[in-house]
Formats: C-alpha cells, sequence, structure tokens
C-alpha cells in the first residue's frame, strides 16, 4: 500500500437506488482508506435520480466516480462495467441496498494480503448470518452455497454472495456469460475451476430497509443451471 496507487476498487450497481445509495456509501466511508480506494457507482439504466445523489455525494469525496451502464440493463452487464473500469488491486461489489456490512472489508484485505485470490463473505459459517430478506430466497441460497461445499468439495460455504473480494488481474481475464444475478456464482466457480487461492470470511447480511427487494423466483433458474453443471463436472473427475 504504498504511495497513491489504488489498492481497492469498490463496485456498487445500482438501478432506482436513491434512497438507499447515499447511505450504503456513507457507510462504507468508515470502514476505508479514501486515499487508496475508490467507489465506482454504475448507474443501472436508473430512471430515479440516483445518479443525482451519487454525484451530490462526490462532491465532497471526489474518489466516488458515476459510471454508466451502456450496454443492456441488468445487475452483470452493471458489474461487468465496473470491473472494467477497476484500477484497483482488489475489487469488492457491495450492493446499493445497504445489505453487506462494510465492517468485514478489512478483514476481507488481511486474507488477500495473504495470498489468496478470492475472498467470499460467507453467511453460513460461524459469526456470519442474515437479518431478514425473503425466507424463500434464504432458504435456497443456504441449500446451493452449503451442499456445493460439502458435496462438490467447493471451497467456500457462500459461493451465491455477491459479497467477494477479488483479485483485480484475474476477474478482469475472466469471461462472464451470465446475464443476472448469478453472475457472482458464475465467477467464483471460474476461479475455483482455474485453481485460484479461495478463502471465505463471516458476514452478516440484512435485508434491505427501504425500496423493494428484486428477489423472483424466477432468477433462482440460473443459479440452478450453474449448480448442476458444478455437480457435473465434479462427478466426472
Amino acid at each position: 500500500m504504498k504511495g497513491n496507487r489504488i489498492y481497492l476498487s469498490i463496485i456498487i450497481p445500482a438501478r432506482n437506488e436513491k434512497d438507499s445509495i447515499g447511505s450504503t456509501i456513507n457507510n462504507l466511508l468508515k470502514f476505508i482508506d479514501k486515499e487508496k480506494t475508490e467507489i465506482i457507482v454504475v448507474d443501472d439504466h436508473s430512471t430515479d435520480d440516483t445518479s443525482k445523489v451519487v454525484e451530490s455525494v462526490s462532491q465532497d469525496n471526489p474518489f466516488v466516480h458515476l459510471v454508466k451502464n451502456i450496454d443492456e440493463p441488468g445487475f452483470a452487464n452493471a458489474l461487468k462495467t465496473g470491473f472494467s473500469r477497476a484500477n484497483g488491486e482488489y475489487v469488492l461489489p457491495v450492493m446499493a441496498d445497504g445489505c453487506d456490512a462494510p465492517e468485514t472489508i478489512s478483514l476481507m484485505l488481511e486474507k488477500a494480503e495473504s495470498g489468496y485470490d478470492l475472498v467470499c463473505g460467507c453467511r453460513y459459517m460461524k459469526g456470519g448470518g442474515k437479518s431478514g430478506g425473503p425466507f424463500l430466497q434464504g432458504f435456497f441460497s443456504k441449500f446451493v452455497c452449503l451442499s456445493l461445499y460439502y458435496i462438490a468439495r467447493i471451497p467456500t460455504k457462500d459461493i451465491s454472495n455477491a459479497f467477494k473480494l477479488y483479485r483485480r488481474q484475474i476477474i478482469q481475464t475472466i469471461n462472464l456469460n451470465e446475464k443476472g444475478f448469478a453472475v457472482s456464482m458464475e465467477a467464483a466457480l471460474k476461479f475455483y475451476f482455474n485453481n485460484c487461492r479461495i478463502c471465505d470470511v463471516p458476514t452478516v447480511w440484512h435485508g434491505r430497509k427501504k425500496g423493494k427487494s428484486k428477489f423472483r423466483i424466477t432468477r433462482t433458474f440460473p443459479y440452478v443451471k450453474l449448480y448442476l453443471q458444478t455437480l457435473g463436472r465434479r462427478w466426472e473427475k
């Protein structure tokens, strides 16, 4: 962490999050080194004042940058836009609704500095947890994550969580095909199958306090596809 180089790039995909994005950024400020961190908010075709809120915050925090997802709208394209713009040694997606725990960041960086390429914020280990959110979403997530850990021996108990710290030089070379939220699971699996070092750190996820949940049962289908593909690859070995 020498000089003025960017050490950490935080990526926040945001669509119509005017009620949450300001507090999400401000909460992050308490847990980062402002001189070595950039926060990239990717406006994913918002129709509200999300961009105006971010621009207001950036006036006092010049390391906060607003970029636009110029591709088709969707979490995956917004996330990939952020990945392509990142300059830090490490890249960390953070959800715009404030569900991720910024106090986990220091532990993530500590693990990365010890040699891990992917550090997963884990809700399903000692010290981790979930508070709120749709019951069906939580049940499905826990089943997928823990069964892949115990059956397929994937070295994380929370493969589906978007709150993961990536080594930038690797994430920027990986081709991601998923169009929705399952892109986070796809990225982690590709790190694994490329023999990258992966570990978990405990984190607590909080259901959104403002706005409406974007969870839909149809959004589980890509996770099921990746789940079955992963089991298939493990059984082939």
